[in-house]
């Protein structure tokens, strides 16, 4: 798939003859060492050679690496195995940008759409072919890892919040059948890896400033002494927002140790601290308010103070041992909390209801979890064979309670409680994968995994009318892939995939029923997918890096929107959906520090059965009916991404790029839609090296041309607020110092 990194040895030795191919702007890698690849199983480690960005200025001398990924869980050229996968490296994530959201790095990915929606009650708005998009906060039908660990939950919700930015290493992004050996939700699979400390003790600080009072500072120290290793990061963002009614802090610590107490052993340790003290949320516009000012906000959100709170706190342990050259363990174990109060913008009328859970929700959470794997290689009739078996459990515990918005005739304010329950979600999954490179110019890889998970509520709000809804339910799957490569030449490889998916609801889409009563929607399955991929990767030094891979994903009892008033959504199981389109990527490394990238995604995301839906809540009988070969809401059609720049090892240095997106439906009946728009970007920057000090900096405007566009959408939002603004032209600029001791 896209923009492959991998590389012949010829290409590895002529790239590493030239020093400034170790500092290209656009950091993805040099020429052979294109940053698109692909992978299985597990996203796990590829190495990427540092070098001098905005964000992270390095030394000319670096050396480059041989790059591979862990595919199926054991270590492989990318270049050999059927699936998609994109690989960001740590500094492009830094290079002249404000390392505020992932989005900011993830628009180079086919097949990936990721909105910033300008609203950090929400988070960034992400969606892999068409999976995803109809969430309204967070992550949903995607599952995220950071250091290993899941930030996406037993239940298939994830956030993204935590992400340390200004110390992650790299970015990996996998899509297609293979996706499915995570299990529950994973229409995608997007891993963040923290950089792990190495060399002479090192202090980096930045600092990054814009439009809308907007204002980043970080400060790192990494480093290692023997076998020991450390980097520790920690940031502080505040912005007043680009919207009215946007203003929003966040504070984050991120700490990743190592130590190799033997040639064999290697121990990790993950900690992150995550605060979002209050993130005012604007609410989406009609398109009214919209046309009328971008930068306004409803009256309910003044109203009623529409905001939101969270801390997060996690820790995570790793150990790996190697119990001989064929054989090696794993064993992960993570555990943590996050408390979460949202205040919603629901009349005060619907909140006077004895069965209504009131305007306020307030979320505690604890969650942990544990991995254990083994991976094994042999040879079979003379060919390699590699397997990898494992068992993963994860647990989450959260005391929901529901609060009145309101306190007599005062709005906006924590009243009687209305709504307290202990829920409880699980998962214990088991997966077997392997490859067998079982001709010169055959592999195949196959693995299976099965899950179940278990949902329960316990109900602690029993009083007058309201009944105790205490319940359960439990599911599950068995989800085969299977995957085979044919080798045509050393640089033209083609492979074709197929699996099955599943995806449960989450707790938030169990929460409320759209008929006003109580309790948790028990009746709600989980959505069934089969999926195809066949796909194409090339790569020549006259050419470059082109990836190209044609998919299809049946699904059937898909979940979408019943209701969706007042930031309140009630969820049902339609029929049958089909998500088909192609991928294609191209990059390309020129004389004089010059790189090039182009992305493209078409895709085609259709209802194929008809179903009926609500109008309004509470909502005792769907109204209104969504007729078979409307468009999936929230998706485009098409996406382009394409992207020039010019990189010396030291000095001057610039960049350009541009982005359209088609038009995107903004609720099932297909009656309103965001229209398509064309964006460019642009940046500057100046690195140099002043002794034992690193020095970057950068000046960058986005939106160049001042459009005015919807940066997203909130599918089917009852009220007809649909459209959340983007930005238009805004600057940022920052700087960067690090000091080597």
């Amino acid at each position: 798939m896209s923009h492959f990194r991998s590389a012949t040895p010829a290409f590895l030795a002529a790239a590493a003859r030239r020093p400034s191919a170790s500092a290209r702007h656009f950091r993805l890698a040099p020429l052979a060492l294109a940053a698109s690849a692909c992978a299985i199983g597990s996203l796990a480690h590829a190495q990427t050679p540092a070098g001098p960005t905005g964000g992270a200025p390095a030394s000319p001398t670096t050396q480059l690496a041989p790059v591979v990924v862990t595919a199926t869980r054991t270590e492989v050229a990318p270049f050999d195995v059927p699936a998609s996968i994109d690989l960001i490296s740590g500094e492009l994530i830094r290079d002249a940008r404000p390392q505020v959201n992932i989005s900011e790095t993830l628009g180079s990915v086919p097949g990936l759409l990721a909105r910033d929606r300008q609203n950090y009650a929400q988070d960034v708005q992400i969606s892999v072919r068409g999976f995803g998009a109809r969430s309204t906060f967070g992550i949903r039908g995607v599952r995220v890892y950071v250091d290993g660990v899941p930030a996406t939950l037993p239940d298939g919700q994830g956030q993204l919040s935590h992400i340390d930015l200004g110390s992650a290493d790299r970015i990996e992004v996998l899509r297609g059948p293979f996706s499915s050996l995570y299990g529950n939700s994973s229409g995608g699979v997007i891993q963040v890896f923290t950089e792990e400390g190495e060399g002479a003790p090192t202090v980096s600080t930045s600092v990054a400033a814009g439009s809308d009072s907007t204002y980043r500072v970080g400060l790192k120290a990494s480093g290692s002494n023997g076998p020991f290793g450390y980097v520790v990061s920690a940031s502080e963002f505040s912005t007043d927002g680009y919207r009215d009614h946007s203003k929003s802090e966040r504070r984050l610590v991120n700490a990743k140790l190592t130590l190799k107490p033997t040639d064999d052993g290697k121990f990790t340790l993950v900690a992150n601290h995550f605060a979002l003290p209050k993130a005012q949320d604007p609410l989406g516009l009609t398109r009214a308010q919209f046309e009328a000012d971008p930068r306004g906000v409803d009256p309910s959100a003044l109203s009623f103070d529409t905001r939101k709170t969270v801390e997060q706190t996690q820790l995570g342990a790793t150990y790996e041992h190697r119990i001989d050259a064929n054989h090696s363990l794993r064993a992960l174990v993570y555990a943590g909390t996050r408390a979460t109060e949202q205040f919603q913008a629901i009349p005060t009328g619907p909140q006077a209801s004895p069965l209504h859970p009131g305007g306020v929700i307030d979320l505690d959470r604890n969650y942990s979890g544990t991995d254990l794997r083994w991976t094994g290689r042999w040879r079979l009739g003379g060919a390699p064979l590699s397997v990898v078996a494992g068992i993963a459990y994860d647990l989450l515990r959260e005391h929901r309670r529901g609060y009145q918005n309101f306190v007599g005739t005062e709005t906006g304010v924590l009243g009687a409680l209305r709504r307290d329950e202990n829920n409880r979600v699980s998962n214990f999954d088991q997966y077997l994968q392997g490859s067998f490179e079982f001709a010169p110019r055959w592999t195949l890889n196959a693995g299976l995994r099965h899950s179940k998970v278990r949902f329960s509520s316990r109900d602690h709000y029993v009083a007058g009318t309201n009944p105790d809804d205490s319940g359960g339910v439990n599911y599950s799957a068995t989800l085969p892939v299977l995957g085979l490569m044919f080798k045509a030449t050393d640089n033209v490889h083609l492979y074709a995939t197929a699996g099955r998916g599943f995806e449960t609801p989450t707790l938030n889409e169990l929460a409320y029923r759209a008929n006003g009563q109580t309790g948790l929607n028990l009746d709600l399955d989980p959505a069934r997918s089969n999926n195809l991929e066949v796909g194409v990767k090339t790569r020549a030094a006259a050419w470059g890096q082109f990836g190209l891979a044609l998919f299809q994903t049946r699904t059937k009892d898909e979940i979408v929107t019943l209701s969706n008033v007042g930031g309140r959504s009630t969820f049902q199981n339609a029929g049958s959906t089909r998500r088909r389109g192609i991928e294609a990527a191209w990059s390309q490394d020129f004389a004089n520090d010059l790189r090039a990238q182009v992305a493209y995604t078409w895709l085609d995301a259709r209802y194929r059965d008809a179903f009926a839906t609500c109008t309004g809540s509470p909502c005792n009988t769907p109204n209104l009916t969504i007729p078979s070969g409307n468009r999936i809401p929230g998706v485009a059609r098409q996406s382009l991404y394409a992207a020039l720049g010019w990189a010396p090892v030291q000095g001057w240095r610039a960049g350009i790029e541009a982005r359209a997106l088609g038009g995107v439906f903004v609720n099932d009946a297909n009656s309103d839609a965001a229209r398509r728009y064309v964006t460019a970007n642009v940046n500057v920057g100046y690195v140099a090296k002043l002794g034992p000090w690193d020095l970057a900096a950068f000046g960058r405007v986005d939106n160049v041309f001042d459009k005015r566009y919807i940066g997203s959408v909130i599918v089917n939002e009852g009220n007809a607020r649909y459209f959340e603004p983007a930005p238009g032209r805004i600057w940022t600029a920052g700087l960067t110092g690090s000091l080597r001791f």
